[in-house]
């Protein structure tokens, strides 16, 4: 039987900008088994929310994958951006945000936070001594604050999930269900995607 959808939540792919320090590549279609990660989450999307989008841009890109492309309502801002577009842009009372380059994203760590949203309003893993705001559960409650924040300055996802005071899932907890942290890897650089497996479009 298959597992029951995450409720009221929507899968967010925040795409971001050019992807300059990998040389100007959409960095959701770097492949990983020949397919592109962005139609590797969405995929996983498919089977875990009721709804999904990409947060982007330049539309273009993802544009044939079948789910809508959304900019950011306050471009130049980064990740803040990508996560205000998506909470602004669903109708569902949460959001799962994840980076467009992170190939390892899985079923179980997901809906491993899913399950400590009740109460909260974020969930996000530290990792590293680092909080992981693009592998992270963000719900309505914070769009306002996120809002003044992005109009106040450039704040930290960081900063906003200390605002609102989310719940914050350590790294010994996190270990149990991803030991490694491969739910967290994402390709910055070239040599990034080497490293995990990852492979330009054109190849």
């Amino acid at each position: 039987m298959r597992p029951p959808l995450i409720d009221g939540c929507t899968g967010a792919l925040v795409a971001g900008g050019r992807g300059r320090r990998m040389g100007g590549l959409p960095k959701g279609l770097l492949r990983l088994e020949g397919e592109p990660l962005a139609a590797r989450a969405l995929r996983l999307f498919g089977g875990l929310f009721e709804a999904s989008l990409v947060v982007a841009g330049d539309a273009v890109p993802y544009a044939a994958l079948g789910a809508p492309v959304v900019p950011d309502l306050l471009p130049g801002k980064g990740a803040p951006g990508g996560v205000h577009a998506a909470l602004a842009a669903a109708s569902t009372e949460w959001v799962f945000t994840a980076a467009c380059d992170m190939p390892f994203l899985a079923a179980g760590p997901i809906r491993f936070l899913a399950g400590l949203r009740p109460g909260a309003p974020a969930v996000l893993v530290r990792w590293g001594g680092r909080l992981e705001p693009l592998h992270a559960f963000w719900s309505r409650a914070c769009l306002a604050p996120l809002e003044r924040l992005l109009h106040a300055g450039d704040p930290s996802l960081q900063e906003l999930a200390l605002a609102v005071g989310a719940r914050i899932v350590e790294e010994e907890a996190w270990r149990e269900v991803d030991p490694g942290g491969r739910a967290l890897e994402n390709a910055n650089t070239p040599e990034d995607a080497a490293r995990l497996g990852l492979r330009p479009s054109s190849t």
